[in-house]
């Protein structure tokens, strides 16, 4: 079965770097200096802050200081700060529910200077611990770091809850305006409990917090110096559909009359779409892959660091055992193997218009993530978010296994009295498909680094990576003089997976921003036994538990040197 064009693409020589896609003749600046580097300041007062502090319809409830080891963080006491609680434009919604956007900030004793704005996952909901986490299984964060820290609700609350999605302004915060309105709050209160607002400004997160931190850099460019970008869903009203048309796929190949448990509700159950694609058989498919692709990168070690090679060198119908007779694991059938192709392609409407983006595929197929997010999440949460977020208007719920996928994908990009937004257009990037909004970004000296799971399986790296040459088109050839990607080989959705999937991104960005050192390689490691941050359980057995990598910046691929330790980064090179 004939792979997409659009993933089938061999890697381009790192010395090149990213002008091999430049094609465009927008004039483009030369390369801006660094930014000041940021100057820290001591805590003036904290408790205070709950009477003193006035910013337009803001209100604050609490302002504590939390001692030292306090708050803990993979094991390690985080330094004293104060933890400020409010709320922002509390109002009655016109569906008659009460609407604020909740927020914490943690001011550090000791701050560095430095503003980082958490992004959170999911449909948000929850003040999270405003912590600024890095990596799977973090042993650092922004706030041990030093940064003032921010985390919200993005206005609604009820994680995992869509009934928001009802209420128009509820939608719009959600989408980008809780980021706009939260940005120049946090910075005013950071100024009074320091006596100076911060020099640089960051925000970042994962998911939809990466794509918070992506929308950001298009809507609030003057704002912010640095964005780290995670996975992000700048699509996801599109990758969401994508998961519904997929689960229609693969409904027909599951036991018939198999369920599990409903994630959300223990007393309600939903049909087992994991037994169309079992956990062997997605084994199998990850064994095939690392046999046509795990040597390309010079060392056969688990994980498949040429990804864009791999594509054109992978084909699941020639390389992937076919069953001659009853499934046992070792195999897939003709309609498994049709359906795996379709479902990585990111899925077609009628008239073959295109649902979403191809997915690459990686030896991360065989990660547990990767299952629950095509085949539990797709029945039990994206069904809520397209039905009653994404669409306009918005209905009910919808049910996967009959949902009309034309009629929603239109739906997704329409409009109404009411709902004069679109999901599409409130949840991404504006010009996300022409990026040449990113230029004032760019030349005023702000950076961006974006990571992303290669075995994301519900917003696609291919996504991401195609964003990123848009962008360097736009930038007439020049986009590495701001923005760097790093696929993370192996790695599910943010974390998880074969994968070296423990890293900072944050540190490098910071430096790049301030220093005008652009980042090329950033050391992973595995979270095997003992691991202070959380043990990855998927990591495979004959790997070092200690096990690093570098992360590459695209298009440089992680080659083996031919000689050293082959647990070791250090035996690597990006090239």
């Amino acid at each position: 079965m004939k792979k997409p064009a659009s993933v089938t693409r061999v890697a381009w020589p790192a010395a090149l770097g990213l002008a091999l896609v430049a094609c465009s003749t927008t004039p483009v600046a030369p390369p801006p200096v660094p930014l000041k580097a940021a100057v820290g300041a001591s805590l003036n007062q904290c408790d205070a802050l709950a009477s003193q502090f006035r910013f337009d319809q803001t209100v604050i409830d609490s302002a504590v200081n939390v001692a030292a080891g306090g708050l803990m963080l993979a094991g390690q006491p985080v330094a004293a700060h104060c933890l400020v609680k409010g709320q922002m434009h509390k109002r009655k919604g016109s569906d008659g529910r009460d609407y604020a956007i909740g927020f914490e900030m943690r001011l550090p004793m000791a701050w560095n200077g430095r503003f980082y704005y958490q992004g959170n996952g999911g449909l948000d909901g929850a003040v999270r611990p405003a912590e600024g986490v890095l990596g799977g299984g973090p042993l650092t964060g922004a706030l041990v770091q030093g940064f003032a820290v921010i985390s919200s609700d993005a206005g609604h609350s009820g994680a995992q809850t869509t009934v928001f999605g009802l209420e128009p302004q509820a939608r719009l915060d959600y989408g980008y305006q809780a980021v706009a309105k939260l940005t120049p709050m946090a910075k005013a209160l950071i100024a009074s409990a320091y006596g100076k607002g911060p020099d640089r400004s960051y925000i970042g997160g994962c998911s939809n917090g990466g794509r918070h931190a992506m929308v950001a850099a298009s809507r609030l460019g003057e704002q912010y110096d640095g964005y780290l970008i995670g996975a992000p869903g700048y699509r996801l009203p599109n990758a969401a559909l994508a998961q519904l048309w997929g689960a229609q796929r693969w409904l027909p190949q599951a036991t018939p009359g198999a369920t599990v448990k409903h994630p959300l509700n223990p007393n309600a159950s939903i049909p087992d779409l994991g037994s169309a694609l079992t956990a062997a058989e997605r084994q199998t498919v990850a064994r095939a892959i690392l046999n046509r692709c795990d040597a390309l990168d010079g060392l056969k070690d688990g994980l498949v660091q040429a990804t864009q090679a791999c594509q054109g060198a992978f084909d699941v119908v020639r390389d992937v055992p076919t069953c001659s007779g009853a499934r046992d694991g070792n195999c897939l059938t003709a309609p498994q193997k049709a359906t795996l192709a379709d479902v990585q392609a990111g899925g077609k409407a009628g008239n073959a218009r295109p649902i979403y983006s191809a997915f690459p595929y990686d030896a991360g197929i065989a990660g547990s993530n990767w299952a629950t997010w095509k085949f539990v999440n797709a029945v039990a949460l994206d069904p809520l978010s397209v039905g009653t977020v994404f669409t306009a208007p918005p209905a009910a719920p919808v049910n996967f296994a009959s949902a009309n996928i034309d009629s929603l994908l239109s739906a997704i990009s329409a409009t109404s009295d009411t709902y004069r937004e679109s999901g599409v257009s409130l949840m991404g990037p504006p010009g996300h498909d022409k990026p040449d909004n990113l230029l004032a970004l760019r030349a005023r000296g702000a950076k961006m680094v974006l990571y992303h799971g290669v075995s994301d399986a519900i917003f696609s790296a291919e996504d991401t990576r195609q964003w990123v040459e848009r962008v360097n088109r736009s930038q007439g050839g020049k986009a590495n003089d701001f923005a760097r990607y790093f696929p993370v080989p192996g790695m599910n959705h943010c974390s998880g997976g074969p994968a070296t999937d423990q890293f900072d991104l944050l540190g490098p960005l910071v430096k790049w921003v301030e220093q005008g050192v652009a980042p090329q390689a950033v050391t992973a490691s595995a979270r095997g036994a003992g691991n202070a941050g959380g043990v990855n359980a998927e990591l495979p057995a004959d790997w070092s538990a200690n096990r690093t990598r570098p992360l590459c910046a695209y298009p440089s691929v992680a080659h083996y040197n031919g000689s050293g330790p082959v647990e070791n980064a250090s035996s690597f090179t990006c090239r």
